[in-house]
């Protein structure tokens, strides 16, 4: 499709309508609505660059032009369209839909509902998240942890601050898979028992048997926190695949772009990407397919 059609198409289908997925009806239990049909037709190009490109091949985030909500009980800064934000130009970064930097309050949280044909990453900054699925997982996910869900023929669960007299904050990431309609799957591990400061340590893949969790995708996660200013060369793993830069603390220079806290960066058609890391820093990197 043509850029103009979908800007014009996106448009004419309203900003909540196509944004709105599958989470704002948490409280319908009869929602039949499938997650991956919902955000399959809002994709248009493969990352929509915007005012603030750099370059050709890559597209600056800042954290004050994300989309944010407020509902009391949760606050949302939204990377990409979701639920009532709608922006035509941040839809997806190819196969990253999702990037959500939620805070829950006390003892509140996210009711059962459903999801299908996703791969579904949340990894908690702050607190301590409750979870439970028609899978029988009920855990704890901390501070530290990773977990992920592939939801393939469909899954429901909730997600609950587990604390009453603390917030919780966490990032959520939702990719693509490709395959769709898989048996769904939970997986859970603590990051630090595989990290180590002052470099980039791999927490997800598409591999069972690597380091980290794995999904039905051809993405790496990468995460590093830093004590001192650290230079690093990274090699994006496939040709087809680009980088997502996501600074979760401190500040980072990536190629020649000065990124600060909660800003993210997009590169692609590029082989490898220069990281300066600066003392205090926390930088999450994801390594995607650019293409559906």
């Amino acid at each position: 499709m043509k850029r103009k059609d979908f800007l014009k198409k996106s448009l004419a289908l309203g900003a909540v309508g196509i944004a709105a997925p599958t989470i704002i009806k948490a409280n319908n239990k009869n929602v039949k609505s499938s997650t991956y049909d919902k955000l399959i037709d809002q994709v248009g190009f493969n990352h929509m660059p915007n005012e603030e490109l750099i370059t050709m091949n890559s597209v600056l985030h800042k954290a004050n032009t994300r989309g944010n909500a407020n509902h009391g009980w949760l606050k949302a800064n939204h990377s990409f369209s979701f639920a009532n934000y709608y922006n035509p130009e941040r839809m997806h970064f190819g196969v990253l839909r999702v990037l959500n930097d939620d805070t829950i309050a006390p003892g509140r949280g996210f009711g059962t509902h459903p999801h299908d044909n996703m791969e579904i990453i949340t990894i908690p900054l702050e607190g301590d998240l409750k979870h439970e699925d028609n899978m029988g997982n009920g855990t704890i996910i901390k501070n530290g942890d990773i977990q992920v869900m592939s939801a393939g023929t469909g899954i429901t669960h909730s997600e609950f601050n587990a604390n009453n007299n603390s917030e919780v904050k966490l990032l959520q990431i939702w990719l693509f898979p490709n395959k769709k309609n898989v048996e769904p799957r939970y997986d859970q591990i603590e990051i630090k028992s595989i990290s180590k400061t002052n470099e980039f340590n791999q927490i997800l893949s598409p591999f069972k048997d690597d380091q980290g969790v794995w999904i039905h995708q051809n993405a790496w996660f990468q995460l590093g926190s830093f004590d001192k200013s650290t230079a690093i060369d990274y090699n994006i793993k496939k040709e087809t695949n680009g980088l997502y830069v996501f600074m979760i603390e401190g500040q980072a220079k990536v190629n020649d772009q000065d990124l600060y806290l909660r800003d993210g960066y997009g590169l692609w058609n590029t082989e490898e990407v220069k990281i300066q890391a600066e003392k205090g820093s926390k930088i999450l990197m994801m390594d995607v397919p650019m293409s559906i």
